[in-house]
């Protein structure tokens, strides 16, 4: 799931974020008002979960946040796959 090139770490957007982005215009509009970096951190904090039901529930809330204005996940201490040290913790 991730855009690996040397040290570029973004992650591709999922196909279910895609579908929501799609589906909501006012959505899109503030996900592509968002940084690259601070996409890639609502991108990775959805999809590390490791059930489909949680990754569900971030799904919802990644929408109701970026519709209230919100720029980062709350307490998502930024993507692991950016540090060296952290990637032996994370499926790549």
């Amino acid at each position: 799931m991730l855009a690996v090139a040397d040290s570029d770490f973004r992650h591709r957007t999922p196909p279910e974020l895609k579908v929501m982005l799609d589906a909501s215009p006012e959505l899109a509009e503030k996900w592509h008002a968002l940084t690259a970096l601070a996409r890639n951190e609502w991108i990775c904090w959805t999809i590390s979960a490791k059930q489909e039901a949680t990754r569900e529930k971030r799904r919802a809330r990644l929408r109701e946040e970026i519709l209230e204005g919100k720029k980062r996940p709350c307490c998502w201490p930024g993507c692991p796959h950016r540090r060296e040290s952290a990637r032996k913790f994370v499926d790549a």
